[in-house]
């Protein structure tokens, strides 16, 4: 059969990296017990990480009702105050408060599950979707060069002899830049099709596969492949496409919402999962033209957003207890709105943490205002909080990593600012 290893790596349904580092390591099938936990090491944590690409309106999303230069900068696109009717921002403090089309989130505030972190993000100035995206995965702001994702870095800086090939798992077609690195990842797009493809090739690759891998007992990539033909096997036999949520919970039918529906699969599974990552395919944050304001085009995205991240939340139920959530965007939108009743590249923006340990019902962060000089550069919010200072709070309190300089190369974080979060 005319095919290589580094063929199949290139080619297959599943997308790999740095595997080769686990050479020696013990059976997956045996590893799984360990994975989670049931050999005395304490329950395994799991952070999910979820990427709004485009760059949402925080502050539509966390509406600042308090400020009132909110409303005479955005004229027609400005959430009502609350209690203003169905379509009025739900308070949450009496400064700041949700998006109506969040409402499902509310519960999640009130019963200090869920913390909001604003004017938060990137110090680099650039308003680069790709630029800005690729400094928040690195997390290495106005760095081109680094080579790996902090998600990746923090796989590195904490090796686990017991983890399985779902350590890292991205629910994407390709393996996100924050997993990027050394440390063993994998993209899965849909735990229902986890199987051996490879174009043409598929058949042969299908009966043959482990005797392509067995070849050669020197490459570094042998035992590769008995890994993730255990993983595959391992998948079919807990029957993906037979799971029902739980609790009542009913994801989005949508890209989104399945990517979430199989981030709880695998939690519940047991298969060692630590860091989870996805985006939001299908949801177009970039609101230059019609954005709306309690209704209208980000409202709909946002009535998605919200109901995906209700119903992970309710289905995984008790796992929540080891479970974190954290949102993120890579820079907000213009405090003013455009000409075209949409709002254009901006600077700082509002993530979301949620989890039955987070320090919730609250929003951290100093607030910078939104008068004419308190703005970045004249039309954005000013940021107060670098992002790196809340990956780190999670990484160090949830994860437990204790080697930020590894993880964020460079930067000395400050989480004290951000005890409670978590």
């Amino acid at each position: 059969m005319s095919i290589n290893r580094r063929f199949f790596l290139k080619s297959s349904g599943i997308a790999l990296a740095g595997f080769g580092l686990m050479q020696s390591a013990p059976s997956f099938l045996e590893r799984i017990a360990l994975a989670d936990g049931k050999a005395g090491s304490g329950r395994r944590k799991t952070l999910i990480t979820i990427f709004q690409r485009g760059a949402v309106d925080g502050l539509n999303m966390v509406v600042p009702h308090g400020d009132k230069n909110y409303y005479s900068l955005r004229p027609t696109l400005a959430v009502p105050q609350p209690k203003q009717g169905n379509e009025s921002a739900l308070d949450l403090d009496g400064f700041f408060g949700l998006h109506p089309s969040l409402g499902v989130l509310k519960p999640l505030w009130d019963a200090k599950r869920l913390a909001i972190v604003d004017a938060v993000g990137s110090p680099d100035n650039t308003r680069s979707h790709f630029d800005a995206q690729d400094y928040m995965e690195s997390a290495t702001p106005g760095v081109k060069s680094t080579r790996d994702g902090w998600l990746n870095r923090y796989l590195q800086s904490n090796p686990d002899t017991k983890a399985t090939p779902f350590r890292a798992v991205s629910m994407t077609q390709n393996l996100p830049r924050t997993l990027q690195g050394r440390a063993p990842a994998v993209a899965i797009s849909n735990l229902s099709d986890f199987t051996i493809q490879a174009g043409t090739s598929s058949a042969s690759l299908q009966g043959g596969f482990e005797s392509i891998y067995a070849q050669g007992v020197n490459d570094v990539l042998q035992g590769t492949g008995k890994e993730t033909f255990e993983a595959v096997n391992y998948l079919k036999k807990i029957n993906p496409a037979q799971f029902k949520p739980e609790n009542g919970a009913q994801y989005p039918r949508n890209q989104f919402g399945n990517a979430l529906l199989q981030i709880s699969q695998l939690i519940k599974a047991g298969v060692g999962l630590e860091v989870a990552f996805t985006d939001t395919p299908g949801l177009n944050w970039d609101t230059h033209f019609n954005q709306g304001n309690s209704r209208g085009q980000l409202a709909n995205l946002l009535l998605q957003f919200g109901a995906g991240l209700n119903a992970l939340v309710t289905d995984l139920g008790k796992h929540m207890d080891d479970v974190v959530i954290l949102t993120m965007s890579e820079f907000g939108r213009t405090v003013r709105e455009n000409g075209t009743r949409g709002t254009d590249h901006g600077h700082a923006n509002a993530m979301f943490v949620i989890g039955n340990s987070v320090g919730g019902g609250k929003v951290y962060g100093d607030w910078p205002g939104l008068g004419g000089d308190q703005l970045y550069e004249g039309r954005d919010l000013a940021l107060t909080t670098d992002f790196r200072d809340i990956f780190a709070e999670v990484a160090q309190k949830h994860l437990g990593s204790t080697k930020m300089d590894k993880v964020f190369p460079g930067y000395a974080t400050s989480t004290s600012k951000y005890r409670g979060v978590i």
